[in-house]
């Protein structure tokens, strides 16, 4: 693989008068986390040998960068996609991403020929591209349930690996789909599933590859993702299945006067089905600022699975097939020829008129910031497993820092997805150090943060029921007006702690739309909300949300 180089903003070659205002304000943050350089290169004094192994219950994480990335990107190597890797390269340069993901529809055309030939233009891109980390990857087609991002660090074996894993564990080749016939190929498939990701981390424990990761995808836009069968994936690996999107891609689709009257922001334009879990409301198939219900219900799914006291993640990403207002279009098969006998698409054309779709470009409007402390492949797949992830909408912040102490002699503390262990009655202090948007973003809109969130759970540990999806003492505790406030400042805010463990998550927008939350007032009085149809312009309400912090409290 040739040599990578450092982002622009990361690059001390690079001369600040250079970078435009974002890029100065990612520099000023990584020179705050001492990563600047050759630090952030080959990885410094900030980043203790702990941190490479995993975490433990101590009172001190390392200092970070944030990389942004996108784990769910299409190209031509997807049966419903059009764009070549160049084209979708050169969008998320274009927009600010470090990272990225070709993350390609399972099928017959894929696995018999487009993976390979997908793999030698990813060898190809990352050429081209010296200054983004792009991965391969495979849009898994679950067993029993909806969609899931596989994918690899760079190696001998990373594309042999998504081809044996897709020929042997994919649902759509094998007929494991959910529309199982009855009770028994339910029961089959979702166990098929649980045995593919236990083959993964055996590739991970003998050192087939290096690293391989498995992020479920828009979980509920059908209804098929049960909560049980979401803790039985995680439980088979969960260094392996790390998480969720707690934000689907097609977050343009509900545009107004784009796609139609009917149009749901996010594509979430699904009823529940015979496939379908039963015990899901209906209006768990819609979005909430952009948001999946799982996550963006307090107290709901997600909080049901941190409440048991393990960690499980959530991203955004675009899953870009087909970009909004975009003028090109899948170009003409020669004859005789299809996906099926080529495992590619023709190349698209551009016809200078704008062409359906509901997506962005990556990083154009969501993104993923994933702490790292050097640069690499494999630092961004340790700092998603281990859980230093934080998500916005429509560039909403530059920066995000989260710190839970000790109020005495607690050092940097913990940051998202570590732990501290602490005794009942000590006092620590939740640090929360934000970046304000420096710049107007590809809407022409200055982001303004309006109000940070603090959301607080109990820990009880697993649950009985394994399709739970409620967490009934989970609540916002506290909200922070921040209207106006610009530039960089820290929120300090006092914790207590009782008897019981417990976790703290973040979550913050714009101000511009919030309601109750779906299980009412008193968990959360100024929720996000469903657009209405056909009328869901993304950029008028953007969000941010982190993952959480847990707290073990012993003696």
């Amino acid at each position: 693989m040739p040599e990578q180089q450092l982002p622009v903003w990361a690059d001390p070659a690079v001369s600040p008068a250079t970078l435009d205002a974002q890029g100065v304000s990612r520099r000023h943050l990584m020179r705050r986390a001492g990563l600047f350089g050759a630090a952030f290169a080959l990885g410094g004094a900030a980043a203790p040998a702990a941190a490479a192994t995993g975490r433990g219950h101590g009172g001190e994480d390392p200092r970070l960068a944030y990389l942004v990335g996108d784990h769910h990107v299409h190209s031509v190597y997807s049966h419903d996609a059009k764009y070549t890797f160049s084209q979708q390269a050169r969008a998320a340069a274009r927009y600010g991403l470090d990272w990225m993901v070709f993350n390609e529809h399972a099928n017959f055309g894929h696995a018999s020929f487009g993976a390979a030939l997908e793999h030698e233009e990813i060898l190809k891109a990352r050429a081209e591209n010296p200054r983004q980390l792009i991965f391969q990857g495979l849009e898994w087609y679950i067993p029993a349930a909806e969609h899931c991002t596989v994918f690899a660090a760079p190696g001998p074996h990373e594309a042999d690996l998504l081809t044996k894993f897709e020929l042997a564990y994919d649902g759509k080749l094998l007929g494991y789909t959910e529309g199982a016939a009855g009770a028994a190929d339910t029961a089959r498939n979702e166990a098929h599933a649980v045995k593919a990701i236990t083959w993964l981390a055996e590739q991970r424990r003998t050192g087939y590859v290096d690293d391989v990761l498995v992020l479920a995808n828009h979980p509920l836009r059908l209804g098929i993702d049960s909560p049980h069968e979401m803790r039985a994936w995680r439980d088979a690996a969960p260094e392996i299945m790390i998480g969720m999107e707690g934000a689907p891609g097609a977050q343009g689709a509900a545009l107004p006067g784009w796609r139609g009257a009917t149009s749901i922001r996010g594509e979430y334009e699904n009823k529940p089905s015979a496939q379908s879990w039963a015990g899901y409301p209906a209006d768990a198939y819609l979005t909430y600022g952009g948001f999946d219900w799982a996550t963006a219900t307090v107290g709901g799914l997600w909080d049901s699975m941190l409440a048991e006291g393990r960690l499980f993640s959530i991203t955004t990403n675009s899953d870009n097939h087909r970009t909004v207002f975009d003028t090109w279009k899948n170009g003409d098969w020669p004859a005789g020829q299809n996906f099926d006998t080529t495992g590619r698409l023709p190349d698209p054309v551009n016809t200078d008129t704008p062409q359906p779709g509901s997506d962005f470009w990556p990083g154009q409007f969501s993104r993923t910031h994933v702490g790292v402390t050097r640069y690499g492949y494999r630092a961004v797949m340790t700092g998603l497993r281990e859980g230093r992830v934080w998500l916005d909408h429509g560039h909403l912040l530059d920066g995000l820092e989260v710190r839970l102490r000790r109020e005495h002699g607690g050092g940097r503390g913990v940051t998202l997805g570590g732990r501290l262990r602490v005794r009942k009655g000590e006092k620590l202090t939740l640090e929360i150090t934000v970046t304000s948007a420096s710049r107007p973003n590809p809407r022409g809109i200055l982001p303004q943060l309006a109000h940070v969130d603090v959301i607080r759970g109990a820990v009880r540990g697993a649950v009985s029921d394994r399709d739970a999806w409620r967490a009934p003492d989970t609540r916002v505790v506290r909200t922070t007006d921040v209207s106006g406030r610009t530039g960089t400042y820290t929120l300090r805010v006092p914790v207590t702690v009782g008897d019981e463990s417990f976790y703290v998550r973040l979550r913050g927008s714009d101000g511009n739309r919030n309601g109750t939350g779906y299980l009412g007032a008193s968990v959360d009085p100024h929720a996000p909300v469903p657009h209405e149809p056909g009328n869901g312009d993304p950029w008028a309400d953007t969000w941010f949300y982190s993952n959480p912090v847990f707290v073990d409290v012993v003696g």
